[in-house]
């Protein structure tokens, strides 16, 4: 039987690296990313236009982790709804065939409602990511739009956190676990000062990236024109990681010191996992044990010089 071709838009990121290979496993996979196809500019991915996709994974997004989203909203705005666009554009003209299979964020959830799917787009997102939360609300109407106009089908994943080995090592800010372990690491082996940001009781929820991208590959086929968070449903304070992080590497946590003058985003963030619960079996028992997972993406930080 003819395997069936996938096309990955934003490939080279810390979630590409977990999903290409094992979408090829059962498919022929394309993929592309900024360095290949400039998503701002009309006409990025015209040299896919002719090949007959099944499903095209958007993962594609400009934006970083701590105070970023603060520093950058106009740049923000327009450069994630110029990609959004153009990806959206395209797959309505080249591709309507296939399933758009697309990244949504926690952060476009209200500060003052259960981050539960049906008030995604309800409310006002957290003030210092307002606007890369409203480009990805932005996303899901423009999704949601083609569907009813021109019959294209969709699916959202809204993932917590991701963390897990692999993630990017360059100059770019990390999310708080990364930020959390690199901390740690060098006040553990570089006797360095460790400052975590806000008063540390600040709650956040993660899920490793491996866990994520299964259970896309298990629900995308049963999923149509939705959207589901995908997320442990269990949050921890970030005392409580620090903690955990202080135990594997044998790091005195009373060492650690509080800034509360710093950014810290949102109190509490985590997501509602009842209709994932339901669509998938035995839905979160599988999940990889976060103390597990944690000293997995330690070991990743130690063994490639990270700190």
């Amino acid at each position: 039987m003819k395997k069936k071709r996938i096309l990955v838009i934003g490939a080279s990121g810390f979630l590409g690296r977990f999903l290409i290979p094992k979408l090829r496993k059962n498919f022929i996979v394309d993929i592309t990313n900024s360095s290949k196809n400039n998503l701002l500019k009309d006409g990025s991915l015209k040299e896919f236009n002719n090949k007959k996709y099944f499903e095209i994974f958007h993962l594609a997004a400009w934006t970083q982790a701590g105070d970023f989203c603060l520093k950058f909203p106009g740049d923000q705005w327009i450069r994630n709804q110029k990609i959004n666009t153009n990806v959206l554009s395209w797959w309505k003209e080249y591709q309507p065939n296939a399933k758009m299979i697309f990244i949504g964020t926690s952060c476009s959830y209200p500060t003052n409602m259960i981050l539960e799917e049906k008030n995604y787009l309800k409310g006002e997102p957290i003030e210092s990511l307002y606007t890369y939360a409203m480009t990805k609300r932005m996303l899901l109407a423009g999704a949601k739009s083609f569907s009813k106009q021109y019959n294209l089908n969709w699916v959202s994943y809204i993932p917590s956190t991701l963390y897990g080995p692999y993630y990017h090592d360059d100059e770019r800010q990390m999310h708080f676990i990364f930020d959390l372990i690199k901390k740690i690491l060098l006040g553990k082996y570089k006797s360095k000062k460790v400052i975590l940001w806000g008063n540390g009781y600040q709650k956040r929820e993660i899920i490793h990236v491996n866990d994520f991208v299964n259970i896309m590959l298990k629900t995308k086929k049963k999923l149509k024109n939705e959207i589901i968070n995908i997320g442990s449903g269990k949050g921890y304070s970030i005392r409580e990681f620090a903690k955990i992080i202080c135990d594997i590497v044998g790091y005195d946590f009373k060492k650690i010191k509080f800034d509360t003058s710093k950014y810290i985003g949102a109190k509490s963030k985590i997501l509602c996992v009842k209709k994932i619960t339901k669509t998938l079996k035995n839905y979160p028992k599988h999940l990889i044990n976060i103390k597990l997972g944690i000293k997995e993406t330690i070991d990743w930080f130690i063994r490639t010089k990270k700190i």
